[in-house]
């Protein structure tokens, strides 16, 4: 089981992902923030001086991340998309992520579900995935 470090890790790296590649008109768009809890977005994510960021206690209320061209970000790693395939509305990413401590990249599995969610799919595990949804961030 991830903790709620590794849970945020894993999230703002699968949706980083998604929305680096540049695509065509049928390329899923993933820029903006994402949570877990559709509910929560005020309480994960807060904008100050016009930058998007996270709140202080974000992972209390669900975590998320957010996606800015290839550049995902959550709240404890910053990661950096280096390659992405689509096949209709599932998206494979491969990203090169940092936190305080560590290097790594990070392979992820997406599907779009609609325009304001997508789920973490986790191959291997076909009952095993983590809804995200778009938040509107003021």
């Amino acid at each position: 089981m991830l903790d709620s470090r590794g849970l945020v890790t894993v999230a703002a790296l699968s949706l980083s992902s998604l929305l680096a590649s540049a695509g065509g008109a049928d390329a899923v768009e993933l820029d903006g923030a994402w949570a877990s809890s559709a509910d929560q977005c005020d309480k994960v994510f807060t904008r100050e001086g016009g930058k998007l960021g996270f709140t202080d206690m974000s992972e209390v209320y669900g975590g998320g991340f957010i996606i800015d061209g290839k550049q995902l970000i959550g709240k404890f790693a910053r990661c950096t998309v280096k390659a992405r395939k689509e096949d209709g509305p599932n998206v494979n990413l491969v990203a090169s992520c940092a936190t305080d401590i560590m290097l790594s990249t990070v392979q992820f599995s997406l599907k779009q579900l609609d325009v304001n969610s997508v789920a973490r799919l986790f191959p291997g595990m076909e009952d095993m995935e983590i809804k995200y949804y778009r938040c509107s961030v003021k």
